[in-house]
C-alpha cells in the first residue's frame, strides 16, 4: 500500500510539474520556479567564484569569454526564431575561467558558466572549447538541473519544497545543489546527468555551438579525445551515468547532417 502512495505521489507530481525541453520537446519534471533557482544560482555562483582561483592567463581567459557570448548570441537567437525568448528572462550571463586541472566545465541557471583549466589541453582549440561550453549551456537551457533537483526534493528530502529545504536541511540541500550541477566534480565533466539528459545535451550544444559558427566536426573529434584521457576505461556502458565515449562520438557523427547547414549559414553570414 506504502509503495502504491509513493507511486501515486511520484505520477502526480510529474503530471501537475511538467515543462518541455526546447530543441527536444521530451517533457521533464520541474518542482522549482526559475526566479527561484537563478537566485539561488547567482549566489553559489559568486561564492564559487570567491573561493576558487581564476585563471591569470589573458589570453586564455578572453579565449572562453569570447567563445560563451558567441554561443549566447546563438541561444537568444534559437530562443527568440522559436517564440521561447521568455524563457531566458533573468539570465546574467557570465564566462570564467578557473585555474584547476580538473577536466570540467559546468553552467548554473541564469547562464552562469565556469570551464576549468584542465579541460583546455582536451580542447585543443575552440572549436573544441564550444563543443565543451555548447554542451554546458545546453545542460541550462533544458533546465536539467532543475531536472536533478526536482527529483531529488522527492526522492531525498520528501518532495518538500526547495525554500523548505534549505530552511530544515540546508547542508544536504546544498550537497544535493552541488551533485545536480556538477560544481567541483573530481571524476570528470558531466557525471551527474543520466544518459538520457546527456545525449540531449550533446545535440542542443551542438545545435547552439553551430550556430555560432563553430565546426560541429570537431564534437566526435573532442569526446574520442576525451575518451584517450580518461585512460582508455572500458567502464560497461549500463555502470556508466552517461554514454561512453565511443556511444557519444557515434551518435555525434550521426547529428552531423542535422547541424552542417547551421554552421554553413553561420559562416556565410559572418563579416569578411
Amino acid at each position: 500500500m506504502f509503495k502504491k502512495i509513493i507511486f501515486l505521489f511520484f505520477t502526480l507530481a510529474f503530471v501537475f510539474s511538467c515543462a518541455t525541453v526546447p530543441v527536444t520537446g521530451r517533457r521533464q519534471l520541474k518542482l522549482i520556479g526559475d526566479s527561484q533557482l537563478m537566485g539561488m544560482s547567482f549566489s553559489q555562483y559568486q561564492s564559487f567564484l570567491q573561493q576558487n582561483q581564476l585563471s591569470r592567463d589573458a589570453n586564455q581567459t578572453a579565449t572562453v569569454r569570447r567563445v560563451g557570448v558567441r554561443i549566447q548570441k546563438a541561444v537568444e537567437s534559437y530562443m527568440q526564431q522559436k517564440g521561447l525568448s521568455s524563457q531566458l528572462q533573468g539570465f546574467q550571463w557570465e564566462f570564467n575561467l578557473v585555474d584547476d586541472n580538473t577536466v570540467n566545465a559546468w553552467c548554473m541557471p541564469g547562464g552562469k558558466v565556469v570551464v576549468y583549466t584542465g579541460i583546455l589541453p582536451v580542447c585543443q582549440n575552440e572549436d573544441g572549447l564550444a563543443v565543451v561550453m555548447g554542451h554546458e549551456i545546453a545542460h541550462a537551457i533544458a533546465q536539467h538541473g532543475n531536472e536533478r533537483m526536482s527529483q531529488g526534493l522527492l526522492q531525498q528530502l520528501g518532495g518538500v519544497t526547495l525554500s523548505i529545504a534549505l530552511a530544515d536541511k540546508p547542508q544536504q540541500t546544498q550537497q544535493l545543489w552541488m551533485t545536480a550541477y556538477g560544481v567541483g566534480s573530481q571524476v570528470g565533466m558531466l557525471l551527474p546527468f543520466s544518459r538520457a539528459q546527456e545525449s540531449e545535451a550533446d545535440k542542443i550544444g551542438l545545435t547552439f555551438s553551430a550556430m555560432a559558427g563553430y565546426d560541429p566536426r570537431e564534437a566526435p573529434r573532442f569526446w574520442k579525445r576525451m575518451g584517450a584521457a580518461s585512460g582508455g576505461s572500458t567502464t560497461p556502458q549500463f555502470l556508466s551515468t552517461h554514454p561512453s565515449s565511443e556511444t557519444r562520438t557515434r551518435n555525434l557523427e550521426e547529428m552531423l547532417p542535422q547541424v552542417m547547414p547551421l554552421y554553413e549559414q553561420a559562416k556565410a553570414n559572418k563579416p569578411r
